[in-house]
Order: structure tokens, then C-alpha cells, then sequence
């Protein structure tokens, strides 16, 4: 291919990563309160029952399969090389690209889709082997997974859309996407349940109706760039041929971390009623600040990356890695240490109504705090594994990944029998940890992480404003027994409080030992 007269600058302006940031975190943190309005619905119409548990399970499996084809290898191995397209050759060149991806993607997606249609009773098996013993949760939720399957095309093509546009700096829109899920799924709760035997089956069509809106939403704005994918299917085009190259080594190591999840699934369908569902809402809490935070900082930070790393700007890459964990750690450090202290009244305040009992309340808060010990870890590596994906270096993690799930695999073991569903949430924190600690050493060791200067005044800043912010919380939180009796308006008016006040005394800590804005916008590449 010939190269364009004008290739695209590597690198690009300083604050726009902070400002892209900023934009993805709040379109995210807006997804992610509507989502937790959709749990609350969810907690207040069907609580830990079986058939929530049936549910979950069939909205899990196209998600664990949405991860391996969109989020996860496909997004990893095709914004790298979309990156470079773009840097160095024509808009019709990679408009080319474009079609010819999601031809093939489209075509692979849709043989899925249709084998996972027809194979819904052995793939519930496969995930809940518990079930097999319940006919009736069993047939339940094989008749939801036929509606939600088709969500894994419509999702994955979707992904492929907010790929683009995040690589032409559009980041707002792929952001916000994910609200019309909640919306639709909240919509189906309220206004569907009534016209179905089995209420909980609005929740499958919900699922699939958000599919649909979520890819037709993406589109207009594709068509505005003139990327608005033709689909041409041609597995021997050279882009093509190199991302699926990428993916497969990417794809293995997506599939091991979920792996892990599907073997938290597997031994948890086996534990008590309501053990999925107790994981299921903790999880959910746990991954707040990922989401707002964590995966927006790793969504920005990857085609900036993969343009440094095309335009061999290698210090420019360096400070970008620098700053992305700066960032997850100003914000992961004190979630991380809230969603501790603040478990119980967190769970009682989002989903203790309805069908939602106090003994759920417990067992919930129980999980968050072992998920809330790997928050901190989960969102570095978020922004550590771009490092490698930019680099189109996708064995690495894989390499990591695998001694992780085996740990995993052994500590899940070695904790469920003392601590049932907890030992589940503290064996995937613990795996996490040892997951970034392998690829940051990775990094230092390849020489494309270096720390950059004022390192030990951040870190005192960080710790004293935790401190402090942990100080009041414990100092303010009333008892638990005292969250279970309020009704929603205090618990909401309490919550409240407590958040808004822990924020504001960490801001103040930062700002009182010298913190400033241009120090965040500083170390970008």
C-alpha cells in the first residue's frame, strides 16, 4: 500500500488524554449509575431467587463470550493496527480495512450466534452444572440464553463501531453506548414483566432489544467520519490476516480470564440459593470505579499508544504509561479503600428492597469487601496491559495470564470450602494482584515503563489523603443494623454524605499538599 502525503501526528496534544478521559469516565460513570438503578430494579422485583439466579446465568454467557470477540482480543488486536493504518496510510485505505473486518468478524459472529442458539441447553449445563439438579431453573434459563445469545453479534459489532470511533479521538459515544442497555433492561423490568408466565423472561427480551439500539445508535456517527462499515468479508486481506494473527495469542489470554469467571460460576452454582446473585451484585459495586475510571484512563491511553509506538516516539510512550497509573492509583487507592469500610450500608442502600432480605444484605457486603481488597490492582491492569497491546505484543499477557488462572484455579479452591461464596471474590483479588504485578515487571524489564519524576511526593500525597478520607468515613458511618431500618430516603440522604464528605476531604488533602491540575495533565506523552 502507499503511504498518505500526511500522515497523522503520533503523538497528540498534552491534555487531551485527560480531557478524553474525563469525557469516557463521566459518559461510563453515568452507564454505570444507571446500572446500578437497573440492579436496584432488578434486587426489588426478583432478589436472590432462583430465577434471578437463572437469569444471570444467561445474561453471563453471551457477556463472557462478548468479551473474548469485542472488549476483549478482537478490540485489542484491531485498535493497534486501525492505529497504524491511520498513521501511515489513505482514508480509502483504511476505509478498506474497515469493510473487510467487519465482514469477517460479521460472518464469524453469526456462525456463533447460531450454534450457541441451537446448543442453549448444553451451554447452560456448562456454565451451571449446579442447575442440572433443578429441572426447572434449568429450562428457565436455557429459554432466556435463546433470547440473550443473539446479544454476542449484536454487542460484538457494536464494539467494532466504538473501536473506530475511539480511534479518531471519538470517545463520547462508544462511552455512553452502554446506557441504552440499562435503559432497556430497566424499561422491560417496569413495563414488560406483566405480559409474560415467567416475569424474569422480560429481563432476556430486554437484553436483546438493547443489542439492537446500541449498534443502530453507533452508526450515524460512523457515517460522519465516512467509516460507516460496508461489510466485505476477506480473510486473506493483509490487515485482516494480521489482526487475526494478533488475536489469537490475545484471545487465548481474554479466554483465561474468563475462564476464571466461568469456574467462579461453575463452584458457585453448587453453593447455597443466592450465591451467584451475592457475587453478582458485589461485582457489580466492585467494578464502579473500574468502569468510571479504570477502563476509560485504558481506552484512551491505547490509540495514543499504538501512534507513539508507530512513530517510535518511545518517551513519549514511557510518560504516557507513567501518567495512566498515576491516575488509576489517585482514584483506585481511596475507592478501593470506601467500598471496604462502606460494604454493608452500600449494599442496603442500592438493593435492600423488595425481595432483597437482610441475610442477602450480609452475604453481598461479604464479597464486596473481598472484591474491594482487587480494585485498586483490576484498574492497573487496565492501563498496563495497553502497553503491551500497543506494542501488537499480545503473547506476553497471555504468558501472565495463564500463571494467573492457575492461581486462580488453586486459591478458588483452597478458599470456597472455609468461606463459601467469599473465597471466591478473595481468590479472583488475589489473582489480580499477582496479574499486575507481572506486567508491570514486564514493562520495567522491556524498558517502556519509566517512572517519571516526583514519584515519592505523590505517593505521601495519596496515602495522608486516604488517611484522612478513611478517617471520617469510620469516624461518621453509622451501624449496620441502623441501614437495615431506614427506609430509602435516609439510607439515599446518609449515603450521601458519606460519599460526598470522603470526597471532599481527599480533594482537600491533595489540594492543601500541593496538588494542581496541570500536575495531572503533566506527565501525558
Amino acid at each position: 500500500m502507499s503511504q498518505s502525503a500526511a500522515p497523522e501526528p503520533a503523538t497528540p496534544k498534552a491534555p487531551s488524554l485527560l480531557r478524553s478521559g474525563m469525557v469516557v469516565s463521566v459518559m461510563t460513570l453515568l452507564s454505570r449509575v444507571l446500572g446500578m438503578v437497573r440492579d436496584i430494579v432488578v434486587a426489588a422485583y426478583f432478589g436472590s431467587q432462583s430465577e434471578a439466579d437463572a437469569f444471570f446465568i444467561a445474561f453471563k454467557i453471551p457477556n463472557f463470550l462478548r468479551r473474548l470477540f469485542a472488549e476483549g482480543a478482537f478490540a485489542q488486536a484491531f485498535v493497534p493496527v486501525l492505529s497504524e493504518y491511520r498513521t501511515k496510510f489513505t482514508l480509502a485505505q483504511v476505509r478498506q480495512l474497515v469493510d473487510r473486518v467487519t465482514g469477517t468478524l460479521g460472518l464469524t459472529l453469526a456462525g456463533i450466534t447460531a450454534l450457541g442458539v441451537a446448543g442453549s441447553p448444553v451451554l447452560i449445563t456448562l456454565f451451571a452444572p449446579g442447575f442440572h439438579d433443578d429441572a426447572a431453573k434449568l429450562s428457565l434459563a436455557t429459554d432466556m440464553l435463546r433470547i440473550t445469545f443473539p446479544y454476542l453479534f449484536l454487542i460484538s459489532l457494536t464494539a467494532l463501531c466504538g473501536s473506530i470511533l475511539n480511534s479518531y479521538g471519538r470517545f463520547a459515544v462508544p462511552a455512553f453506548t452502554p446506557v441504552l442497555l440499562n435503559v432497556s433492561m430497566i424499561g422491560a423490568t417496569l413495563c414488560l414483566t406483566p405480559y409474560f408466565e415467567q416475569p424474569i423472561m422480560a429481563l432476556a427480551w430486554g437484553v436483546f432489544i438493547a443489542g439492537v439500539a446500541q449498534l443502530l445508535f453507533q452508526l450515524p456517527f460512523l457515517a460522519q467520519i465516512k467509516l460507516l462499515p460496508v461489510p466485505r468479508p476477506n480473510r486473506k486481506d493483509p490487515g485482516v490476516k494480521r489482526i487475526m494473527t494478533l488475536m489469537i495469542p490475545a484471545l487465548f489470554g481474554v479466554s483465561v480470564s474468563q475462564i476464571n469467571l466461568l469456574l467462579d460460576t461453575v463452584l458457585a452454582s453448587f453453593l447455597q440459593t443466592g450465591s451467584i446473585s451475592w457475587l453478582y451484585y458485589a461485582d457489580r459495586l466492585s467494578e464502579l470505579p473500574l468502569g468510571a475510571f479504570g477502563i476509560a484512563i485504558g481506552t484512551v491511553i491505547l490509540p495514543a499508544l499504538s501512534r507513539q509506538h508507530a512513530g517510535e516516539d518511545l518517551r513519549a510512550f514511557g510518560r504516557t504509561m507513567d501518567w495512566a497509573v498515576r491516575m488509576v492509583l489517585l482514584v483506585g487507592v481511596p475507592a478501593a479503600l470506601a467500598l471496604l469500610l462502606l460494604s454493608e450500608p452500600l449494599i442496603a442502600t442500592l438493593f435492600h428492597y423488595g425481595a432483597m432480605t437482610d441475610a442477602d444484605v450480609g452475604q453481598s457486603a461479604a464479597a464486596l469487601r473481598a472484591y474491594a481488597i482487587g480494585v485498586m490492582t483490576f484498574m492497573l491492569i487496565k492501563v498496563l496491559a495497553p502497553g503491551y497491546f500497543a506494542r501488537q505484543d499480545t503473547k506476553t499477557p497471555v504468558r501472565i495470564a495463564i500463571i494467573c488462572m492457575v492461581a486462580n484455579m488453586g486459591l478458588n479452591l483452597l478458599l470456597i470450602w472455609p468461606l463459601q461464596h467469599v473465597g471466591l471474590a478473595l481468590a479472583t483479588s488475589l489473582s489480580a494482584l499477582l496479574n499486575a504485578g507481572l506486567l508491570w515487571w514486564g514493562l520495567r524489564r522491556d524498558g517502556v515503563y519509566h517512572a517519571q519524576p516526583g514519584w515519592p511526593r505523590f505517593a505521601l500525597r495519596l496515602v495522608l489523603a486516604t488517611a484522612a478520607m478513611a478517617a471520617l468515613l469510620i469516624w461518621l458511618v453509622p451501624a449496620t443494623p441502623d441501614w437495615l431500618a431506614w427506609g430509602w430516603q435516609r439510607k439515599a440522604w446518609e449515603m450521601t454524605l458519606l460519599v460526598v464528605g470522603g470526597m471532599l476531604v481527599y480533594l482537600a488533602v491533595l489540594f492543601a499538599l500541593g496538588l494542581r491540575l496541570r500536575e495531572l495533565r503533566a506527565g501525558q506523552g
